[in-house]
């Protein structure tokens, strides 16, 4: 197991894979992750659909105009998915589940990439939700927050480098 800080400096996005498929028990301990992420109220309110079909993912990936294409070369997509009308906070829920896959999807040693799909669309305005509706027959009370792409690295990041952090952004008590 990866201690935590080292685990933070090294997870960085990832958006070239190799073609090896995820072993299912990698794609269990991603999903495990999730489903143990803290949730509001309790509720866990989520829904995730996992899709290793690559025709599946290539539609998916054509589901925004910009910054998606790269998901073409993800043997693995997780789509994160929300009830707004079931959980108010079903954004922060899935975020905090979605960061999770990705935490552990690192640990695993695996890439990942969060691919940004609520408020996304195409440029003749269909909402990418609606695209990603029709490619994977999600009820219409279900709304996409983004898709988790992951897969065996392709290419090599540094870690975060420390020097760079923002601690002016920090504030102690008031503003």
């Amino acid at each position: 197991m990866t201690d935590f800080n080292e685990l933070v400096k090294i997870r960085r996005s990832h958006r070239k894979f190799t073609d090896e498929e995820i072993s299912p028990e990698h794609v269990q301990s991603i999903l495990r992750a999730a489903l143990m992420s803290p949730t509001s109220k309790s509720q866990r309110a989520w829904q995730f659909v996992v899709v290793d079909d690559k025709t599946d993912i290539e539609k998916l990936a054509d589901a925004k105009d910009l910054g998606s294409q790269f998901m073409k070369g993800a043997p693995l997509a997780i789509v994160v998915l929300g009830d707004p009308q079931k959980n108010d906070c079903w954004v922060e829920d899935g975020s905090i589940a979605a960061v999770s896959m990705q935490y552990q999807a690192e640990e695993l040693g695996l890439g990942s990439c969060w691919v940004q799909m609520r408020g996304r669309g195409l440029a003749d305005g269909t909402p990418a939700d609606e695209v990603i509706r029709g490619v994977l027959d999600i009820p219409a009370n279900l709304n996409t927050l983004c898709i988790i792409a992951v897969g065996h690295k392709a290419d090599e990041r540094k870690p975060q480098n420390e020097d760079n952090l923002k601690w002016e952004n920090v504030h102690a008590e008031k503003y």
